[in-house]
């Protein structure tokens, strides 16, 4: 059909390069005529270009907004290479040396977390590489000082293939290539990865590998129950990997308050005695309710400093009351080395606490950070406005504030934005106090948890049952052993998850399991090791030869989600090189835009006209693509899909009666010809 392969071979051969060709040329290069089946990457981008013209976007969008359509603008950078950073240090002393540096230095070191955190908490962890690769060489060159920039890891590795249609491994690839002199950040839960089961602990080992290999530096690893065993795994693996450790403490809990004594300052120094004599590189507290007070605060970080002096200590928290700034203050003053901040536009709320309110009452101060405020003030307006580009998912649309009940209800900011989503999806919106209650409750029933993926989830997951069956503690208590729990409530009660401090919560554990099977101590140790050599084969049999090592671990990670990414971008291409509104949006009839598949092969567009339906219930698309018209049939799935009813959980429609969540039936508690009242 077209000798473009060959003419591509042709222009890629050494000999042909340097002009040494001669009339035996092809004879002698028969490698000419391996061609390589073209990419039809064009084609791919028109039909989802067209898809989502016809009906919407294909990632689901949690409230009717649309994107701005206001494009950012790139504040400025100066030419010439980066300043150096604190990567270098890393670079050239190894974790040991890098942690020294840290604790030697003046001044407090801010993490910026606006490239993950920020935005899992306040934007469902949407942002697209796209938008950050747009403002990462401003960062590289006037936030060189930062200690860390945390853009990879826990939720953002699953929703970029899950949601985004992209490669996280890709992401991590270029923003390393845009970055070199800030060290990288990410989240391991610990035995976990980046999934939310258990894997083999080989997989978790490679992981880690394939993760340094590809540009991470620092690995922050936690647990959802500070349960040691499963954390010195994942801290293990990381330190395997040559990367810098920072083992994690889960914080809940108030060590001010003499009545909350589970989680008392000597539970957590004892913990902390255990992470440095497993020779974490960097001790964290992990503060993902933004429970820690000033006080508290104080009294944490001023205990740990006495009795690890030489230790980096490194404080995270979220800013649902609106404390998160004079808390983290405080824990500079009692000695802190590092904490946690989001850009001002991308701060607050569930969010981190705002980095420039942090530069700016540090400044002049034995605890100045050395960054620019002015410079934190173009940072933030770029991110004012990219925030637009995902209204639909911006947390704002329902929730227009923080709130300081969450020293009583301890929901973790990311989980607080989903928690607020979900209850206006299911029709709860009204009665999102009452899910609030219902959390602080449940948590309760399963014995005071220390809250973070996974464990916060089936909090939660109990929370909604409760809300939903309109059922009190008490009520839940009394008919555990006839109630249908959460699948996720029922596998942590069986100790899939992990033991948590002070043990399972009986008689409530018994009652639920019954005769169900108990997993004693660490749920992964038990598991065969991944034989990806077999995996990766499996793979190149389904999508060809080009499986990469970084595809062989996102299958094993998450083998269904892969799949489907694997079979999205065969059928659209790469997606990822559009800009945020047509990914979501898609373009208006009549817009002209340009798409840069790579450097020096860029798409100049036209969107035409949307055609009628016609009878397989398809709709011509008319583009103009390089000058040349072209068109795709698309299928019209709104205006053909039959009509089928689901049932929500609360309602029953021809004789069905939908669960009130995801689950598998574990027990059925009639028998046909059962008359069961409503």
């Amino acid at each position: 059909q077209t000798n473009i392969p060959f003419l591509q071979n042709v222009l890629s051969n050494n000999q042909f390069l340097h002009s040494t060709v001669d009339t035996q040329f092809i004879d002698e290069n028969p490698e000419l005529f391996n061609l390589k089946p073209t990419q039809n990457r064009a084609q791919k981008l028109l039909h989802y270009l067209g898809h989502v013209m016809v009906n919407g976007p294909t990632t689901p969008i949690p409230v009717k907004a649309k994107p701005s359509s206001t494009d950012p603008v790139v504040p400025s950078v100066t030419m010439g290479d980066p300043p150096v950073g604190f990567r270098d240090v890393l670079l050239r002393d190894g974790p040991e040396g890098f942690a020294k540096a840290v604790r030697a230095h003046q001044g407090l070191l801010l993490m910026d977390t606006t490239f993950r955190d920020a935005h899992q908490s306040l934007l469902a962890t949407r942002v697209r590489t796209h938008d950050l690769k747009k403002i990462s060489p401003f960062v590289s060159h006037n936030f060189s000082n930062l200690f860390s920039l945390e853009n990879w890891g826990d939720a953002a590795f699953d929703v970029a293939m899950r949601f985004l249609s992209e490669c996280p491994w890709k992401r991590l690839q270029e923003l390393r290539a845009l970055i070199p002199n800030v060290p990288f950040q990410m989240l391991l839960r610990g035995a976990n990865a980046v999934g939310y089961t258990n894997y083999p602990d080989n997989a978790v080992y490679k992981f880690c590998e394939v993760a340094k290999e590809n540009g991470m530096d620092i690995f922050r690893v936690f647990d959802s129950l500070n349960y040691l065993p499963n954390m010195l795994l994942g801290m293990e693996a990381a330190g395997s990997a040559g990367g810098v450790v920072e083992a994690a403490i889960s914080y809940t809990g108030d060590v001010s308050d003499p009545m909350r004594q589970k989680y008392s300052l000597d539970y957590y120094v004892k913990l902390a005695d255990e992470l440095v004599k497993a020779g974490t590189h960097i001790l964290s507290i992990k503060d993902m309710a933004g429970l820690l007070k000033p006080e508290g605060s104080k009294l944490l970080i001023g205990a740990l400093r006495d009795r690890f002096p030489d230790v980096p200590i490194h404080v995270h928290t979220h800013d649902t009351a609106g404390a998160g700034v004079a808390a983290m203050l405080a824990c500079a003053e009692a000695g802190a080395d590092v904490v946690d901040v989001a850009v001002d536009s991308m701060a607050g709320m569930t969010s981190q606490p705002s980095m420039g309110a942090i530069v700016a009452c540090t400044k002049g101060t034995k605890y100045d950070t050395g960054i620019a405020l002015e410079k934190v003030f173009d940072y933030s307006e770029y991110w004012e406005v990219t925030r637009g580009l995902y209204a639909p998912f911006d947390c704002t649309a329902t929730m227009k504030s923080g709130n300081a009940d969450v020293y009583e209800n301890e929901i973790p900011g990311g989980q607080y934005t989903n928690l607020h989503f979900q209850a206006h999806s299911m029709g709860l919106g009204n009665k999102f106090k009452e899910v609030k209650k219902a959390y602080a409750e449940a948590n309760k029933l399963l014995g005071d948890l220390i809250k973070v993926t996974p464990s916060s989830k089936i909090v939660g997951d109990l929370a909604q049952f409760m809300v939903q069956n309109n059922l009190t503690r008490a009520e839940v208590e009394e008919r555990a052993d006839e109630l249908s729990f959460p699948q996720s409530v029922v596998e942590f009660l069986q100790g899939y998850v992990g033991i948590p401090h002070g043990g399972f919560p009986e008689p409530f554990r018994s009652k639920v399991l019954k005769s169900l099977p108990r997993i004693e101590g660490r749920p992964g140790a038990s598991l065969s090791p991944m034989d990806f050599k077999a995996l990766e084969d499996g793979l190149r049999a389904a999508h060809g030869d080009d499986i990469t090592p970084e595809d062989v671990m996102s299958a094993a990670m998450y083998p269904k989600v892969f799949q489907e990414f694997k079979e999205f971008t065969s059928n659209f291409g790469p997606v990822d090189c559009l800009s945020t509104r047509l990914f979501l949006d898609g373009p208006k009839i009549a817009e002209e835009f340009e798409v840069e598949l790579e450097r020096g092969k860029t798409l100049h567009i036209k969107a035409l006209a949307l055609g009628d339906l016609n009878k397989g219930g398809q709709r011509e698309v008319f583009f103009e693509l390089n000058g040349q018209l072209r068109s795709v049939l698309v299928k019209d799935t709104v205006a053909m899909k039959e009509m089928k009813f689901h049932p929500k959980a609360q309602k029953s429609i021809k004789g069905q009666v939908g669960a009130p969540m995801p689950g598998k039936v574990l027990e059925v508690k009639v028998k046909v010809g059962s008359k069961v009242s409503s």
